[in-house]
C-alpha cells in the first residue's frame, strides 16, 4: 500500500525537473570533462566537496578499508551531469548510481567511465528524474549527493521529499548550492557569468538561489536533521575553492534522515565530530 501511495504521489504530472534548465545544459553536454572549459569550477570543487563527503561518512563508520574507505556504501548522485562527482566517489570504493534527466549528459558520463574498468563496475548511470527513481525503489540508498542541483529544480520541496523516499533511515544527504544574497548575485552572476565568464551566461537565476535557513527548514520538516553547514569560497584568480565560515555565497550542507519510526538518529553526535575534522570539513556545525 505504501509503495502504491508513493507511486501515485510522484507519478503525477508534477516534476522537479525544469525544462528550461534542461535546454541550457543540453548545449554543454559534451564539455563536462574539459577541465579548462565551462565546468572548470566544478572540477576544482572536487578538491573540497569529495573530502567533505568522505570524511563526514567515515566519522559515522566504525570500520573501513583505508584503500577503499567507502566500500559497501550505496550513493545516489542526483543531477550527475557528466559524472564529475560520481567518478571520485566510485574511486573511494562506493557503489554509485548517477542520474540526470538529460540523455546527452548520461552518454558523456558513460563514455568517460568506460575508460576505467574499475569505475565501469562501480558506477551506473541512468537518464532519469528523481521522481522515476522513487517509483523504482524505496529506501535504497545510504547516501544522496545533490551538488549544484537544488538551484536548478522546479519544485524544491518535492525534490527534498523524493530524496527522503529513496534514502535509508539514518542515511546522509549532501547538498552544495548558492545562498540568495546581494553578494551571491554580484559574485555568482555579475562577476562569474557576465564579467569573467567562469560559467556560461544564463546558467543561474538569482530568484532560484536558496538561503541555508530556508533549505534547513525544508529538510527538518521532511524528516531530516541538519548536521553541518559550511561556507565555500571560489577564488577566480587561482581557480580554487576553500572553506570559510560565512555562507553568504556558496555553502555545503549535510543532513541525516531520521531513523525508523521517526526516532532521532544515533548520528546526532556526528556534528560534534565533524566540526573537529581537518580542513575538509572546517565550518560551522548547526
Amino acid at each position: 500500500l505504501f509503495r502504491l501511495t508513493v507511486k501515485r504521489l510522484f507519478s503525477a504530472s508534477r516534476s522537479s525537473v525544469d525544462s528550461t534548465e534542461m535546454k541550457k545544459f543540453q548545449l554543454l553536454a559534451h564539455k563536462w570533462w574539459d577541465e579548462e572549459g565551462e565546468y572548470s569550477a566544478l572540477h576544482s570543487m572536487n578538491d573540497i566537496r569529495v573530502p567533505f563527503i568522505r570524511d563526514t561518512l567515515l566519522s559515522m563508520r566504525s570500520n573501513y578499508h583505508l584503500g577503499s574507505p567507502l566500500s559497501g556504501v550505496k550513493i545516489l548522485d542526483v543531477g550527475c551531469g557528466g559524472g564529475l562527482l560520481s567518478e571520485p566517489l566510485g574511486r573511494l570504493g562506493a557503489s554509485v548510481t548517477g542520474i540526470d534527466p538529460l540523455e546527452d549528459n548520461i552518454r558523456t558520463a558513460d563514455q568517460h567511465k568506460s575508460f576505467d574498468p574499475v569505475l565501469a563496475k562501480r558506477i551506473q548511470y541512468k537518464s532519469s528524474s528523481l521522481e522515476q527513481i522513487v517509483e523504482e525503489c524505496i529506501e535504497t540508498f545510504d547516501v544522496i549527493v545533490a551538488s549544484e542541483v537544488v538551484e536548478h529544480v522546479a519544485d524544491l520541496e518535492m525534490f527534498i521529499k523524493c530524496c527522503s523516499q529513496v534514502l535509508k533511515p539514518e542515511g546522509s544527504l549532501f547538498i552544495t548550492t548558492i545562498n540568495k544574497t546581494q553578494l551571491s548575485y554580484v559574485l555568482g552572476i555579475v562577476v562569474a557569468e557576465k564579467i569573467m565568464g567562469i560559467v556560461p551566461e544564463g546558467t543561474h537565476q538569482w530568484e532560484k538561489f536558496v538561503p541555508p535557513e530556508e533549505l534547513g527548514r525544508l529538510l527538518e520538516s521532511n524528516g531530516f536533521s541538519v548536521k553541518t553547514v559550511n561556507g565555500m569560497l571560489f577564488n577566480p584568480l587561482s581557480g580554487s575553492w576553500s572553506w570559510m565560515e560565512s555562507t553568504s555565497v556558496n555553502y555545503a550542507m549535510h543532513a541525516v534522515k531520521s531513523g525508523a519510526q521517526g526516532q532521532s538518529s544515533p548520528t546526532d553526535a556526528v556534528s560534534e565530530t565533524e566540526s573537529k575534522l581537518p580542513s575538509a570539513t572546517a565550518g560551522t556545525a548547526m
